[in-house]
């Protein structure tokens, strides 16, 4: 083979030698920018918090203690192409194998993944919804209480500062962790009238309640007790109290009228403190929820059965549960033997 030849193949490996790494660098560009550069240690998706302070370097760090990259050179090539230096805030979950391009262009965008937001009948107070919910997104739990106290913002809603907390029947409600104060609310709005369709407005209209009010009534039934297998005929006591206007004289109304939640027996002192929510010194039903109610004590209330039932009284045997009766003597010889057990255990307050 003549020199000539033999420096004519060799350029020719030489230039297929290049070639095929530049194929193969394009190949390995195009698959850590388009498929994945970033691999989940443990094979699962990890999710993250961004902050409004965070860094494009901050985030990388908190990601890399859960994934491996494939190449930080490819990464870096990427960033700087991509011209990504600051991420959006939000809440992001990202898959077990993911490429640069879907990371940046997710965390430019701010295309965030919704969270799950949730409380239950625990919650008594607005200050309390208002730190529940804070907690959980990002928003600031001061913006929240703002509007809950606020008689002129929650009239958009139909609702005052006193029967706000009906507008969060608790659940769990998936959100973005950056939704606004307002957007909250108004997406509240929709479950609410999501929950309280037309057959629970019909049934409410048909016991003569509106909705705030059958979650108002809710709300003490659930205070009573945690038996929910009394849940009905609480409400059916309460209902034939409320339809021969008689005071409803609920403790629980005293309690929160207090605010003293611990409090475990209700003086004849408490009985004589004047607040609207104190239900033995007013008629009819307090001015809105005293905890939130839940559903299902809300559909307990709409179908609550037909009973004489007119008093009730704490077990004497602390088991949680209630003795119902008709009459007045009935119940004043329940309350003697349910005070003696107390005065037994003494338990003043």
């Amino acid at each position: 083979m003549s020199k000539t030849k033999r420096r004519w193949l060799i350029a020719a490996a030489v230039v297929a030698f290049v070639g095929l790494c530049a194929i193969a660098w394009a190949a390995e560009q195009y698959y850590r920018l388009e498929i994945c550069n970033f691999t989940s240690r443990d094979g699962d998706s990890h999710g993250y918090y961004v902050y409004p302070d965070a860094t494009a370097d901050s985030l990388l760090q908190a990601m890399l203690e859960d994934y491996k990259i494939g190449s930080m050179m490819d990464w870096r090539i990427h960033k700087r192409q991509l011209l990504y230096d600051k991420p959006q805030p939000g809440y992001y979950s990202f898959p077990a194998k993911i490429g640069d391009k879907n990371l940046i262009r997710r965390l430019q965008l701010g295309e965030g993944s919704p969270v799950r937001i949730t409380w239950n009948n625990q919650v008594r107070t607005r200050e309390q919804l208002a730190g529940k919910l804070g907690h959980q997104l990002l928003i600031d739990s001061a913006q929240i209480i703002a509007r809950l106290d606020s008689d002129q913002y929650m009239q958009a809603f139909h609702l005052n500062k006193e029967t706000a907390v009906c507008l969060f029947i608790p659940n769990t409600y998936e959100v973005y962790w950056t939704i606004s104060a307002d957007q909250l609310f108004k997406r509240m709005e929709k479950e609410y009238n999501r929950f309280w369709n037309e057959a629970r407005r019909h049934a409410a209209d048909s016991i003569g309640l509106t909705p705030v009010e059958v979650q108002t009534l809710a709300s003490i039934i659930e205070s009573e007790t945690n038996k929910k297998q009394e849940y009905p005929l609480i409400a059916s006591l309460y209902m034939n109290r409320l339809h021969k206007n008689m005071h409803l004289q609920a403790c629980p109304t005293v309690i929160f009228a207090t605010g003293n939640f611990k409090m475990r027996r209700v003086l004849y002192r408490h009985l004589r403190m004047d607040s609207p929510y104190n239900t033995y010194k007013y008629p009819g039903l307090p001015p809105g929820p005293i905890r939130c109610a839940q559903g299902t004590t809300i559909d307990a209330v709409l179908h609550a059965p037909k009973t004489n039932y007119l008093y009730m009284c704490a077990n004497p045997d602390f088991s949680g549960t209630h003795i119902f009766s008709s009459t007045y003597s009935q119940h004043a010889a329940t309350a003697r033997e349910y005070q003696h057990a107390l005065d037994e255990r003494q338990i003043s307050q």
